[in-house]
């Protein structure tokens, strides 16, 4: 019997989504950033027997993006990253991204494409393995599960 795969997956998100839950509801709803982590949580033990691996899951907020910076270069095997203002912003998140070869997918709650022009520009989104937004904290999930497909599809 084969022996399965292990992935350290790094769910992390950026500044202001310790707001979550909280802040402008009409955008982002009313689900805490906890409640994502759980309900991520809870999807662990279906998605190792679908992907019949091994996971183990790491959750990261942070409002710092020094801190954020040295999160994601730590020892995964990828990411589910949502930067919140960042992804708009931060040279420094795509270059480090792109420089440590990490395999994430990019995840926002709201649809980015279609809030003002500012927010539709991405600098991490064209070396993401994949993108999801605009389903709400289920981005979160259907990031995981891209992600994940995308892991096992490699040699």
């Amino acid at each position: 019997m084969s022996q399965k795969i292990k992935y350290k997956i790094l769910v992390a998100s950026g500044v202001n989504l310790d707001l979550l839950g909280r802040r402008q509801p009409e955008i982002y709803g009313s689900t805490s950033l906890k409640d994502v982590h759980d309900s991520l949580q809870a999807l662990v033990p279906k998605l190792e027997t679908l992907f019949s691996i091994d996971l183990e899951m790491s959750y990261f907020q942070t409002n710092d993006e020094c801190q954020f910076l040295d999160k994601v270069s730590g020892d995964w095997n990828g990411a589910v990253i949502n930067p919140g203002a960042w992804t708009h912003t931060s040279l420094a998140l795509a270059d480090r991204l792109a420089g440590i070869e990490l395999p994430f997918s990019e995840v926002h709650i709201s649809n980015i494409s279609n809030r003002d022009s500012i927010r539709s520009k991405s600098f991490t989104a064209p070396i993401a393995v994949g993108v999801s937004y605009g389903y709400g904290v289920e981005s979160y999930h259907t990031g995981l599960f891209g992600l994940l497909s995308f892991l096992k599809s490699q040699p």
